[in-house]
């Protein structure tokens, strides 16, 4: 697919510096980019490739000021990173939803219903009473349950598992392998030592404008009309573990190997790194930060906090404490040379003051 420079500019609000009727047909690195490419220009000390690049377009800022001759045509917007971000965006939109149609085998359940241009990969399975929404695309080996309801724009990528009765928001990507909707770690102890089954009869909500990375797994919440939540604009990356009835406030972003246990209710916009595991039954304050292989314990009391360590603590606080625990051989050598000192004085009886006499 190709864009003329021109229309290129229109979409970011830019304006063109050169041949605006030239096409574009990929985006590229500034250092590699070549005639029919696009690339932009944000930091400084990437300047000196403006001048060598073979570059159809670049996208700079309006301010730059250019010190040598340069071939390709600029456009010139606010911000060059933005601008080539949305680029992106829009790019992945369009490879994201080419795919249409049906193909076999598939199957579709009794009384289920889809929307228009729909696409279902070979092997794909939806259950009964499915309310699948326009333009969403389901990749080979997805399993959707009963009563599943997937919103529109929504990408499903292969061997996604949507258990019964979840619920999937608008404008939602879930990456393979991931597993929407499984049992919550629920075990009774019982007398003999052995753990009795409890049933998980909860769904998962996932709001819209939700990524949710490969081989992450969402349960179920424990009651029948209760809900794992999770809200619109959340970030999860792969590999990560939300237990029964957690609730993940909106715009919130989740770094992998992460794991969130039951009841805990993570605010808006907390920013969690990877490897964090986070307690039981916890209020994550909104604007929290996390940092990775951190273990939160208790509920943060204020919001912005920012943590670090296992078990964690303010940030500040723990720089400073490592910068004394990363001196501990040092101390502990110090200590022991005291200690030795003092044992050679008592030993030919020399205290302070006395003067050996």
């Amino acid at each position: 697919m190709e864009f003329s420079i021109a229309q290129i500019a229109a979409m970011l609000g830019g304006e063109v510096k050169g041949n605006g009727a030239e096409k574009i047909n990929m985006l590229a690195k500034i250092q590699d980019a070549k005639k029919g490419q696009i690339a932009f220009l944000s930091n400084p000390k990437y300047e000196h490739f403006i001048y060598t690049t073979q570059a159809s377009a670049v996208i700079v800022k309006k301010d730059f000021q250019a010190r040598k001759e340069i071939t390709s045509s600029l456009i010139l917007v606010d911000d060059p990173y933005t601008s080539f971000t949305a680029l992106l965006e829009e790019y992945h939109k369009v490879i994201s939803f080419q795919k249409s149609g049906i193909e076999q085998p598939s199957f579709i359940g009794d009384g289920s219903a889809t929307g228009t241009q729909i696409y279902r990969g070979a092997f794909s399975y939806i259950g009964n009473k499915v309310t699948i929404g326009d333009n969403v695309k389901i990749y080979p080996h997805v399993f959707i349950g009963d009563n599943v309801v997937i919103g529109n724009n929504t990408i499903l990528h292969p061997n996604v598992k949507i258990y019964a009765d979840s619920r999937i928001g608008n404008n939602c990507v879930i990456h393979a392998g991931a597993v929407i909707g499984s049992d919550g770690f629920g075990f009774a102890p019982q007398g003999d030592g052995s753990y009795k089954s409890i049933p998980q009869l909860g769904n998962v909500l996932i709001e819209d404008n939700v990524t949710i990375g490969a081989n992450t797994v969402i349960d179920c919440a424990t009651l029948f009309g209760d809900s794992t939540i999770v809200r619109r604009g959340v970030k999860l990356d792969n590999l990560i573990q939300i237990a029964h009835n957690v609730e993940i406030g909106k715009n919130t972003v989740i770094a992998a190997q992460t794991g969130i246990s039951g009841s805990t209710k993570v605010g808006e916009s907390v920013m969690i790194a990877g490897q964090v595991g986070i307690a039981g039954h916890l209020v994550i304050a909104n604007r929290t930060q996390i940092g990775a292989q951190s273990g939160i314990l208790k509920s943060p009391k204020e919001e912005g906090t920012q943590l670090n360590g296992s078990p964690a603590f303010d940030l500040k606080d723990h720089f400073r404490s490592y910068v004394i625990f990363k001196r501990l051989p040092e101390l502990n050598d110090r200590l022991r040379e005291l200690e030795k000192k003092t044992a050679d004085l008592k030993a030919v009886n020399i205290t302070p003051g006395n003067n050996g006499q």
